[in-house]
């Protein structure tokens, strides 16, 4: 049985990149963990290092998300658990670059399905117990992407992450009354994994703009999520993020165009 006093985290995606950045402010602050995510051995490591240096305790979860049913199964054994998740953090996402109608569909639906419909589904599935509870902080993890008026070359990507903003917010609005708070992390372009997975590295995106570490956004995150803010807008140039606040002064061939020019292969 869980210790009611004790906070629980659970983390998507949490084997590297922001995942395991939040994973690991999370444990310095004496919560437990349940990490969720394809690779189990990256987990096991994660969860045999925090526990050592924290003295906290760490479920793992392995589960393809891009699955239909995983949420499900992963709502299921934390039940089964005892376990009450009072932060649900949906991190786990991925993209790739390329033209639409030249990327291969499983791809497509694989990221629709992880982006979209699994954050979307353990909102749903753990929200009602928060709810009853009176209390609970979600985070959902989007983009900066998500305010502009699409993304040549990532245009799936873009799409997903618009949609999370857009629930995201109207879940905030719904739970202001209920002691549940809805947080979009919208990061820019950022060190982890996703770049070389996407396709992105070799891109003017992330080859000649600065690029923040997983550290640093995931740590506006966490402060976003306790102090309750709707939208966290981190990992951004002050030129970006002068260009996000003025984008709709743009006429949206440009931005379209600009997008596209900087998610071009070199």
């Amino acid at each position: 049985m869980q210790d009611q006093s004790t906070k629980t985290a659970l983390i998507t995606g949490a084997s590297s990149g922001i995942g395991k950045e939040l994973a690991l402010i999370h444990a310095a602050a004496g919560d437990d963990l349940i990490l969720v995510a394809r690779r189990e051995e990256r987990l096991k490591e994660l969860k045999k290092e925090l526990e050592s240096q924290y003295g906290i305790t760490v479920h793992v979860i392995p589960a393809d998300l891009s699955v239909s049913n995983a949420p499900r199964e992963v709502f299921d054994h934390i039940g089964k658990q005892n376990l009450r998740v009072d932060y649900l953090i949906s991190n786990a996402g991925f993209s790739q670059q390329g033209y639409f109608h030249e990327t291969d569909w499983k791809v497509i639906e694989s990221m629709i399905m992880v982006n979209v419909m699994a954050m979307t589904r353990l909102a749903h599935l753990f929200i009602p117990q928060m709810v009853e509870c009176g209390s609970g902080r979600i985070m959902f993890v989007a983009s900066s992407a998500a305010f502009a008026p699409g993304g040549p070359l990532q245009s799936t990507y873009y799409a997903t992450k618009s949609m999370i903003v857009s629930l995201s917010q109207g879940l905030a609005g719904e739970l202001v009354d209920n002691g549940v708070t809805v947080t979009a992390l919208c990061p820019g372009a950022t060190a982890t994994e996703f770049e070389e997975v996407s396709g992105l590295d070799k891109t003017p995106l992330f080859e000649r703009e600065k690029v923040f570490t997983a550290k640093e956004v995931a740590k506006d995150g966490y402060e976003a999520m306790m102090n309750g803010d709707l939208v966290k807008l981190t990992g951004l140039t002050t030129m970006n993020k002068l260009i996000l606040k003025n984008m709709n002064l743009i006429p949206t061939k440009r931005v379209l165009e600009g997008i596209r020019e900087r998610q071009e292969k070199t």
